[in-house]
Formats: structure tokens, sequence, C-alpha cells
């Protein structure tokens, strides 16, 4: 099966008011889409990465130096992982994942003024990150499509996309409100902490389509 377009893990009006249903129909529905289009052509027409997961497809074409797939499939690995990082019910970090904030930042208010800090002044397109490093959490930002799947010490745990197509609608140009916004009311927690265990890459991650063998016949 080719790469499909994940279904959001929540109605499209559960986010409101922080996120529109109209945005996840643009955002979701259309940007998302895209990428998911664009990548299945790419991959179709290079025979090596026939079976190849999602995963496996955006190390390659990074590694290939393949821009427009790497742009592409990192996209879509980016924004199905994304989509996982809200949540409609308010939550609070709790057990590790409480304690390594606790170390790294003092607490959690003090996590989320550096994140957002992170996510509004990045400069134009691109991805705030909260990852962690061995045992140890970290924020940073990426640009355009790039992702933690590439980098080495950067296991991904939790990511705001501030590209402006995820807020315009919203938010207009004010990114800030949006940021916001969406970190002191929508964080999945239970997600982040889940991806403690280092397997958050996987829970973003397709599997390939595989060339049909053809038929014999007896």
């Amino acid at each position: 099966m080719a790469f499909q377009l994940p279904e959001l893990p929540y109605a499209k009006d559960a986010l409101a008011p922080h996120i529109s249903a109209e945005t996840l129909e643009f955002h979701w529905g259309k940007h998302h889409r895209a990428y998911v289009n664009k990548t299945n052509e790419f991959v179709g027409a290079k025979p090596d990465l026939q079976g190849a997961s999602l995963v496996e497809v955006v190390r390659a074409a990074k590694q290939g130096g393949e821009n427009k797939l790497f742009n592409n499939s990192a996209q879509l690995w980016n924004h199905s992982f994304f989509w996982q990082c809200l949540s409609p019910e308010g939550q609070q970090p709790s057990g590790r994942l409480a304690n390594l904030i606790s170390d790294a930042f003092g607490g959690t208010e003090q996590l989320l003024q550096k994140l957002g800090d992170e996510a509004v002044n990045h400069f134009s397109n691109g991805w705030a990150w909260l990852v962690l490093d061995r045992d140890q959490l970290e924020i940073t930002s990426l640009h355009d499509a790039d992702t933690p799947l590439v980098h080495d010490g950067m296991v991904p745990l939790f990511t705001l996309d501030v590209w402006e197509h995820a807020y315009y609608i919203d938010y207009r140009n004010e990114r800030p409100r949006f940021v916001t916004s969406v970190l002191s009311n929508i964080v999945n927690w239970d997600f982040v902490a889940q991806n403690l265990d280092g397997n958050g890459a996987d829970r973003a991650d397709q599997e390939g389509e595989t060339a049909r063998q053809p038929e014999t016949t007896t």
C-alpha cells in the first residue's frame, strides 16, 4: 500500500478554539495530503525505495541529497507526528517526564516559556521541538521540512508547527498568540511521555508499498 494520509486522532473541531476545524480542513486535509501524494509520486519513480518505510525514505532521501523527496516525505512524517502531540483534553506532565522537565528547566512553566520563545523567534518556516538527548531534555527548532529523524541525539518527544499555514486562518500573522494558545491548552503530555521510550519515530512511521510480484501459472 502506498503511503496514506493518517486519520486525525480526534474530531476536526475538537481542538477549537485553539485550532479551528477550518484550519484542520486546510492544514491536514490539503497541505498534509499534498505531502502524501508527492511522496508517493517521488517514491514510485525510485525502484530502490520500493517497500521502504516512511522513516527509511526520509533518511535515504537526506543521505542521497534528494531534496524534493526529502522535503515531502519529512513533512509527511513531521505532520503525522504533530497531530499526535495535540489533545483536546488538558493534561499535565507526570512521572519520569515531570522529573526530567524539573531537572532540565526547573518546571513545566519554565519549559513552556522556553519552548514558546523558540517557536516565536524561529525565523520563517519550520518546527519547534522538544527532544531527548540521552537522558537530557533539550529544546531546539528546525527550518522548513527538517526533522529529528536525520539528526543524531534528537529523539522526538513533541513538536509545534510554526509554518504560517498552521495558524494564519485563526490568528492571521500573530504567531505568538497561536503558540501560547496551543502550549497552554492542548499539549498531549501523555504522548510526550510515551516517546521517552525512544520509539517516537515509529509512532508516525508507515510501511511502504511493495511491488507486486507477477502471478505464476501452473
